[in-house]
């Protein structure tokens, strides 16, 4: 492999955590917006926030992609591919994401709820000072997941031909011809981007759970750090020997 070559890896891994970070934001936005309507009082609220996690949940990412990019100029919008894919990549994650935001709100134990309203807290600051940092440590393990998925769907992008990782490795198969090694290493390339983005969020899940009080979890995952065992037998009743 050549240096050029591997210029263009590196090339299409930044374009790839762009289109990853750009979707993910969007992603973010819609899912607490939408999942948080999904819990309001307002019925028209709750049906006009439930259509639209039915129908971006239904509908498929790659022709919503295709849509935006293809489809729309026709109407008098010209996208280009990079924000066609975030468009499409965000709605479509942000409508899965709305649902664990849903789930984890209403997993809130019930005496948080009535506190809040003992203390005369205004709907907004039950929200914002009890219901969501009580339910996110609940969010961010299906956040990390949705969060590698959206990873690897960035390489749908590729077929708006956008310059990430998937186009340049095919790019590379086409100059080289050597496949296996291409697709090869695109797979590490792609491993070693989700095993950040796995560290970095479970970083920042210690730091929720730790903002109310609990204790993390002991994960049993790759390069977790498990804490040794230093206890000692505790001593015979009344004192006496063994």
């Amino acid at each position: 492999m050549t240096g050029a070559l591997w210029e263009l890896f590196f090339k299409g891994v930044w374009i790839t955590v762009q289109l990853t970070v750009y979707s993910a934001a969007l992603a973010a936005a819609v899912a607490f917006g939408v999942g948080i309507a999904r819990t309001s009082r307002l019925r028209v609220v709750r049906f006009l926030s439930g259509a639209y996690v039915e129908i971006f949940r239904g509908t498929s990412a790659l022709v919503l992609m295709f849509w935006l990019f293809f489809a729309l100029p026709l109407l008098g919008w010209q996208l280009a591919g990079v924000w066609a894919g975030t468009l499409a990549l965000g709605l479509s994650y942000g409508a899965y994401g709305s649902e664990v935001v849903r789930g984890a709100l209403g997993a809130v134990a019930p005496a948080q709820r009535e506190a809040a309203i003992a203390l005369s807290f205004t709907p907004w600051q039950r929200m914002r000072k009890v219901f969501l940092p009580q339910a996110l440590p609940e969010m961010m393990p299906p956040f990390t997941n949705l969060l590698i998925e959206l990873l690897k769907c960035t390489a749908l992008a590729s077929l708006l031909s956008i310059g990430e990782l998937t186009f340049e490795a095919k790019l590379a198969r086409l100059s080289t011809g050597e496949s296996a090694q291409v697709y090869g290493i695109i797979l590490v390339l792609y491993f070693v981007i989700a095993f950040v983005v796995t560290r970095i969020m479970r970083l920042a899940e210690r730091r929720a759970k730790a903002s109310v009080g609990r204790a993390p979890e002991i994960s049993g995952g790759l390069f977790s750090r498990t804490p040794a065992v230093t206890g000692t037998a505790a001593p015979a009743a009344g004192g006496g020997k063994p």
